[in-house]
């Protein structure tokens, strides 16, 4: 990687779906610089397009100068900005026969039977995504329920619309999505899914995708430990087994609504320079993403980055805004540690902790898996055991969903003498001092 790092990097190229240590990387950007990003829709419109590997089209991963292996990187979200006009969305069922193992990764065309075909669009609706060629429909999924929707000119609020509108989208799909040039992917409005109409929803866009390049070969749908689990004895070329997917993952992927302006996100780093990527924004999200998929759009967003030497975080950890924090983990006031004081002198204790919020994130294959992931991170961190964790989250903090079926946040009020040792408490006493 050359040492001619800039301060400031546009990034409008994207990956075929996998995230690959070995390939080359944009960059370098500057220890402190800043990463300005055009990103294309995530989830539906790649899992529509067979060519794209890994379910997802995130951005090409950037250098980050100075960024070793152990290290981690801070992320500042400056800004998330929309620019689709609408989107479609919905739960989603595979369809047999059109994929080897997992139809995020490798579709193969249920007529020839070529891998990872090229496709056409022709007409709109669920049938409308053929592969190049012999003709047939090639797409691996359908919807079970879905909806179009369109969003306002000030970006606060989005419906969804009537099978008619959708049709009208459907036909001029890139445009009212506003897919970026260099994107490959197919317009999820091409299917014109109209089982919602009228629905109302507030836009609040975030990033779904957030991190650093994994170790090894991976779909970059499957960096994270739920979706990841699918790749242990998978049959296509991007097998794994659990060690691997333990050892080499960064769960970049965690659809985490938290993940937006204003938050700071420390991720880990595995491979030299970081390769910091992003992508999968999302108009709106509630905790869970329950769905399985929300409003996938493109957009634009700032991130600054910050190497921070030797943390060793084994995954990301999030200090969202204060207004996302669960009530139990918010910063205390000054009349609420007044009485605290006045508790601690009637029973007699000496010193209170003075303490910050902080989000491990955890990710497993189930919910469980995902919260016990979490806290252990916390533990290894804080060198404390596990147990303390429990407690810490249960009466200064909570569990929030990221994602079902498996990443969650283990938020809660760290002590500062744990930021501290950790090399943490300056960031936490910037974000919310």
């Amino acid at each position: 990687m050359p040492d001619n790092a800039v301060d400031t990097l546009l990034v409008n190229r994207y990956v075929n779906g996998v995230l690959d240590p070995d390939k080359e990387m944009l960059g370098p950007v500057k220890d402190g610089g800043h990463i300005i990003a055009h990103t294309a829709p995530g989830c539906w419109g790649p899992m529509i397009t067979p060519c794209i590997r890994g379910g997802h089209e995130v951005t090409q991963p950037v250098y980050v100068e100075g960024a070793e292996p152990g290290d981690a990187i801070v992320i500042r979200i400056k800004s998330v900005e929309v620019t689709s006009l609408a989107t479609a969305s919905g739960n989603d069922k595979p369809i047999e026969g059109r994929f080897l193992g997992d139809p995020f990764v490798a579709v193969k065309c249920p007529g020839c039977g070529t891998l990872y075909p090229e496709t056409v669009i022709q007409g709109v609706g669920s049938g409308a995504i053929r592969c190049a060629n012999c003709g047939e429909d090639v797409s691996p999924f359908e919807f079970t329920h879905g909806y179009t929707m369109a969003f306002s000119d000030k970006g606060d609020v989005g419906i969804t619309v009537t099978e008619q509108a959708a049709e009208t989208i459907a036909k001029d799909g890139k445009e009212y999505m506003k897919t970026p040039e260099h994107s490959v992917q197919n317009p999820v409005v091409t299917f014109a899914p109209h089982d919602l109409v009228g629905t109302i929803a507030r836009m609040r866009p975030f990033l779904g995708q957030l991190g650093t390049t994994p170790s090894r070969p991976t779909p970059d749908s499957h960096n994270a430990g739920d979706f990841g689990s699918f790749l242990v004895g998978a049959p296509h070329e991007y097998t794994s087994t659990q060690e691997e997917l333990e050892t080499h993952r960064t769960d970049g992927h965690m659809d985490i609504s938290r993940v937006r302006a204003g938050a700071v996100l420390v991720c880990p780093v595995k491979v030299k320079g970081g390769g910091v990527y992003l992508g999968d924004m999302h108009a709106m999200q509630g905790d869970g993403e329950i769905a399985g998929h929300t409003s996938d759009v493109s957009g634009i967003s700032h991130l600054q980055v910050h190497v921070l030497k030797g943390l060793g975080n084994a995954g990301p950890i999030l200090f969202p805004n204060v207004e996302d924090l669960p009530h139990t983990a918010k910063p205390f006031t000054e009349a609420e540690k007044a009485s605290a004081q006045k508790l601690a002198e009637r029973f007699g204790v000496d010193t209170l902790e003075e303490s910050l919020p902080v989000s491990f994130v955890g990710s497993g294959p189930t919910l469980n898996d995902a919260t016990e992931n979490g806290m252990q991170r916390a533990a290894d961190l804080f060198g404390v055991t596990v147990p303390e964790i429990m407690n810490r989250a249960t009466v200064t903090g909570s569990i929030e969903i990221g994602r079902h079926p498996g990443v969650v946040t283990v938020t809660f009020l760290a002590p500062e003498s744990y930021l501290k040792k950790a090399g943490l408490f300056d960031l936490a006493k910037a974000q919310y001092g």
